[in-house]
């Protein structure tokens, strides 16, 4: 069931959508680089894996070879700026050491909300369009920590991936309710960047294998490592 409006302006919201979240991404693997000591190189790596993955990966999925992320100009821009610009700024980042969580559950947001109205787009079923939309949101994420040896976040009971779910499914049921596109982007991407910041402060987490249920307050258990927590996911 393809979007019921304009393919023109939805093509381009979505490229809207796509970018800003590719940058944001894209901050947020530099940052990870600067934090572990990486050299120019390396944190320009991660910024372009960050800000890409997900989206590569879904274009792949649907079939859109070769995807925007090695074919246009603008998304391997817009990686290498936010990399120039998180490196060469590195005693400012240092000191915000925590925005890399904000930046990363914007990130998050954007490509949950982009993914789906993309896969909605191409024609996919609701519950296929949530499930490409949740990849998208958490490509990126996973392969930067992978990238710095660290489990990512999605793998270790953050509130990560349920919060892109959440996000998507506010698309789709915007979609089948015939909100237009724009609308229930915003409150999509909203819902999923406020759980995953609320996640972050209020130490929501989901249940651990082998664990019991922790406070809010308790010490998380992998926080024995010499990486400072906040830098985690």
């Amino acid at each position: 069931m393809p979007l019921r409006h304009d393919p023109v302006l939805i093509a381009g919201f979505l490229v809207v959508l796509d970018l800003a979240g590719t940058f944001v991404f894209a901050l947020s693997g530099a940052m990870s680089g600067v934090r572990h000591r990486l050299d120019l190189f390396g944190v320009l790596v991660l910024s372009f894996a960050a800000g890409n993955a997900g989206g590569l990966t879904r274009d792949l999925l649907l079939g859109a070879t070769p995807p925007p992320a090695i074919s246009d100009w603008r998304y391997i821009g817009v990686s290498f700026a936010a990399g120039f610009l998180t490196f060469f700024c590195a005693p400012i980042i240092r000191r915000l050491r925590s925005s890399v969580l904000v930046l990363d559950g914007a990130g998050l947001a954007l490509f949950a909300v982009s993914g789906t109205l993309k896969a909605l787009a191409a024609g996919l079923n609701p519950v296929a369009a949530m499930l490409l939309g949740v990849l998208t949101g958490v490509g990126g994420g996973m392969l930067r920590d992978v990238l710095v040896s660290e489990t990512p976040a999605v793998l270790r009971g953050e509130l990560y991936a349920s919060a892109a779910l959440a996000g998507a499914a506010v698309v789709v049921l915007g979609h089948l309710l015939r909100v237009p596109s724009p609308t229930g982007a915003i409150i999509g991407a909203t819902l999923c960047f406020a759980l995953r910041y609320l996640a972050i402060r209020r130490g929501w987490r989901l249940p651990v294998a082998g664990q019991p249920m922790r406070r809010a307050t308790d010490r998380p258990a992998d926080q024995d490592t010499p990486v400072p927590r906040e830098g985690a996911t």
